[in-house]
């Protein structure tokens, strides 16, 4: 079967009859009906009612021209040199305390390189994004990837690795990490989230029973109340913005240190579709660009 078959299915149905078709296509009506004929015979299902005085295309004929257009736009731009178009709405969840660090990069790259595909922001928790992306919400996430993932619908890009630091007052002394815990009040990171989940293991595996009133779900607030000598936390190591406003010491935690995972997550039926690829690249880009200005 030719491929041109199917690019004049698709001049048939812009067209309304073989005639128009036949015009789009520079070819005679006469060679229109033989190729519709040739794929209905491939396919073994009729594309035309011709019980009346003018042929009808059948359901079949639009599926099989919706299956085929994208692929045909993108053969011929292949064949010319031009670059395909990226269009759509893609809706993207991103954590809160990834927003400044991903989001400009990424929505600059794409408006730069595909200036018709429109990406809309939607922020909140890892676990609330993901129950939204299963259910049609959203189309991608960048959230904190659970340590262990389960075969199912998801499909996990990594983007970023952070290391979790303990976070303390700035003019904390040189002080072994169990005695910190035991001089200064532990500010939680919310338990119900990957971070906080890792942070309370690592307390509970390496420090014991500690002190612990306050639980927040705000990076950036816990790294202000550290600031003010309320406490320490253990934390994503702050970028370089957050610690210029509220300074602290850090202290790593060596080979015990949690790592946190992000990573965008798309459902797996997603998987070939274009504007999510370009979101991908665009993302990647976005989070090499912050992890280069974190290192410097």
């Amino acid at each position: 079967m030719k491929i041109e078959t199917f690019a004049t299915l698709e001049a048939v149905l812009q067209t309304g009859t073989f005639v128009g078709g036949a015009r789009l296509m520079n070819i005679t009506p006469s060679a229109v009906s033989m190729q519709m004929k040739q794929l209905e015979v491939y396919l073994g299902k009729p594309l035309f009612d011709r019980s009346g005085l003018q042929v009808r295309p059948t359901q079949l004929a639009h599926e099989v021209a919706d299956t085929l257009r994208d692929a045909l736009k993108g053969l011929e731009a292949l064949r010319s040199g031009t670059p395909l178009a990226i269009e759509g709405v893609v809706r993207i969840g991103i954590i809160e305390s990834m927003q400044p660090a991903v989001l400009p990069g990424m929505l600059r790259y794409i408006r730069t390189r595909h200036p018709k595909l429109d990406v809309v922001p939607v922020r909140g928790r890892s676990s609330q994004m993901l129950s939204a992306l299963k259910a049609g919400e959203i189309d991608a996430a960048l959230v904190a990837q659970p340590p262990e993932i389960k075969a199912g619908r998801l499909s996990w890009t990594p983007m970023l690795r952070r290391e979790l630091v303990i976070v303390t007052p700035p003019d904390t002394a040189d002080t072994p990490i169990p005695t910190l815990f035991r001089q200064l009040e532990w500010i939680r990171y919310d338990r119900k989230t990957v971070t906080g989940s890792m942070a309370a293991q690592y307390v509970a595996s390496q420090i014991g029973d500690v002190r612990s009133t306050l639980e927040f779900d705000n990076a950036s607030a816990i790294v202000a109340m550290v600031s003010s000598g309320l406490g320490l936390s253990v934390v994503q190591r702050p970028d370089p913005a957050t610690l210029h406003s509220y300074p602290v010491r850090i202290f790593r935690l060596g080979k015990a240190a949690p790592i946190l995972q992000l990573s965008m997550v798309t459902r797996k039926v997603d998987g070939d579709s274009r504007p999510l690829n370009v979101v991908r690249e665009a993302m990647a880009h976005a989070s090499m660009e912050y992890q280069k200005r974190l290192s410097t």
